[in-house]
């Protein structure tokens, strides 16, 4: 390019290599200087949290580098090379021609292929949510719950039938709990602790001391994944032992920002309830569909934990 735009290239060969190498150490200094700067913009003003500010602060550090950029360039080069250069407002203004021209062009190619990504995750992300709801039904319908609570509703007719009117009542609640919310992706933490008090009648008929539930989630305010608390309760009671002599704890409790279910760690040796082993990965797969922050399972040689984040809005 400067052969053919500049008069004095074509008359000096040296003149000519002076000149090509300041305007390739000028547009390389361009590029690669407001490259750097757009990936620091990026990790320190991501464009989906501060647009506006996002915005005005690239514009801002897009003109004062590249006018300073050039300014120092133009300096240097005349100072080595012995070479003056006319008036460089032209310079300048191609200058920020170029670097804005390029900066919008390969951030609006990271818009775009952002934007195609972002649609195929949540696309994918709703299909597991989808996926993860039915499953929370599914194991709410299922045979052995359904045969359990008859059999345990078998029993408290014939021994106390106040108890059992009671029973029905509660497994009535359950159940319209469940329909009411199948197609929610998130309800209130005080409507799935009311829907928790009955489900948790109905198991502690069945267990009675063998079964310990404390809940210590009073002044919490937050939303939940429907059934994702009850799926947790309902896991630890199908893998563990349940006996007067071995009774199972389970506490649920909040602890920085997370709703946390623990229970002690007593493993059944054969499990007459067969698992597909996607109840937890539903839980956790539905939590990443509903927030940034991703719900925690930790495994000790006597507790296991599962923390599922807080999400207030």
């Amino acid at each position: 390019m400067p052969y053919f735009t500049c008069n004095r290239c074509s008359d000096s060969f040296e003149f000519y290599l002076w000149i090509s190498v300041y305007t390739f150490v000028i547009w390389m200094a361009m590029w690669l200087g407001n490259e750097a700067i757009t990936v620091w913009l990026d990790k320190k003003l991501p464009w989906t949290k501060k647009p506006v500010l996002r915005l005005l602060a690239g514009i801002t550090c897009t003109f004062v580098y590249t006018v300073f950029m050039l300014l120092l360039l133009r300096d240097l080069f005349v100072r080595i090379s012995n070479i003056p250069l006319g008036n460089t407002s032209g310079m300048i203004y191609f200058g920020l021609a170029f670097s804005f021209f390029f900066t919008f062009f390969f951030t609006s190619r990271w818009f775009l292929l952002n934007w195609r990504q972002s649609e195929i995750d949540a696309e994918k992300l709703k299909k597991e949510s989808i996926s993860a709801q039915y499953e929370s039904l599914k194991n709410q319908v299922n045979p052995h719950f359904l045969f359990n609570s008859f059999n345990v509703l078998s029993h408290l007719v014939y021994e106390d039938q106040e108890k059992a009117v009671k029973f029905i009542k509660q497994l009535s609640t359950v159940y319209r709990y469940v329909l009411d919310t199948r197609e929610k992706e998130l309800v209130s933490l005080d409507d799935e602790l009311a829907f928790l008090e009955s489900y948790i009648f109905l198991q502690q008929i069945r267990f009675e001391s063998k079964l310990d539930i404390q809940i210590a989630l009073s002044g919490v305010v937050s939303f939940v994944a429907p059934l994702a608390l009850q799926m947790l309760i309902e896991n630890a009671i199908k893998h563990n032992v349940v006996s007067a002599d071995d009774p199972l704890h389970i506490r649920i409790y909040s602890e920085e920002g997370f709703i946390c279910v623990e229970n002690n760690l007593q493993k059944k040796r054969s499990n007459s309830e067969p698992s597909a082993g996607v109840g937890l990965e539903n839980i956790c797969k539905r939590y990443e569909f509903l927030t940034e922050r991703k719900a925690v399972i930790t495994k000790t040689k006597g507790l296991f934990i599962v923390k599922l984040p807080m999400i207030k809005e």
